[in-house]
């Protein structure tokens, strides 16, 4: 019976919940960035930045977040990769804090730890309204493929200042720089589902003491 009650109240909870998505579209004189999300989608994703490794790492934010993510952009990639990947973050994180709302009914944190070959990256993080960044990564070459392995920093502090949250990232081991990469994405992927699910036991309470985050 208990079983039965529990289910019952995930069920009415999910039906009640407003719906958890966001369309953010940013344009300047450098880039033009559409972002599209469903925090309780599927893993769908569709992803076209004219910067091929991005849209592989976006990819697995909609994979393992269990996030549908459509993301178009166009930018001077003529001159490099870099407007494009930071309006990218800065467009993914706005569209973030839009379908969160006030964060009402959220788990809050979340971490994770993820394995890919000899690479292992954990990656902590905190939707608590403050924006930080704490950034191990150790990556040993300076390009994957034609992209810019410092663009990665730059991505997540976009993320992290417009998403409003406190995100840190440790390499805990790891020798290729595509297997580092890729980790830390998939780890921000599973702490992000893990933070933004939302928890039965207080759906109608902000997760924070104060009341507001």
């Amino acid at each position: 019976m208990q079983t039965q009650n529990l289910s019952t109240q995930l069920r009415e909870t999910a039906l009640s919940a407003p719906s958890r998505s966001a369309t953010v579209q940013r344009t300047t004189g450098e880039t033009d960035v559409q972002v599209s999300l469903d925090l309780d989608g599927q893993g769908l994703c569709s992803a076209a930045t004219g910067i091929p490794f991005l849209d592989h790492m976006l990819h697995q934010i909609a994979s393992h977040g269990l996030i549908d993510l459509e993301v178009r952009a166009t930018g001077d990639i003529e001159i490099d990769d870099h407007h494009t990947n930071e309006d990218v973050g800065i467009t993914l994180g706005q569209a973030l804090g839009q379908a969160l709302g006030n964060r009402k009914g959220i788990v809050r944190f979340g971490q994770f730890v993820a394995p890919l070959d000899e690479a292992l990256v954990q990656v902590a993080l905190d939707f608590s309204g403050r924006p930080h960044l704490s950034y191990g990564l150790q990556i040993p070459t300076e390009r994957v493929g034609t992209y810019d392995t410092q663009l990665v920093r730059e991505f997540f502090v976009a993320v992290v200042n417009h998403a409003q949250l406190t995100l840190h990232i440790r390499q805990l081991d790891g020798i290729n720089s595509h297997h580092i990469i890729e980790a830390t994405f998939k780890a921000f992927a599973r702490a992000l589902r893990m933070a933004t699910e939302i928890d039965p036991r207080r759906a109608q309470q902000i997760p924070s003491s104060k009341g507001v985050l």
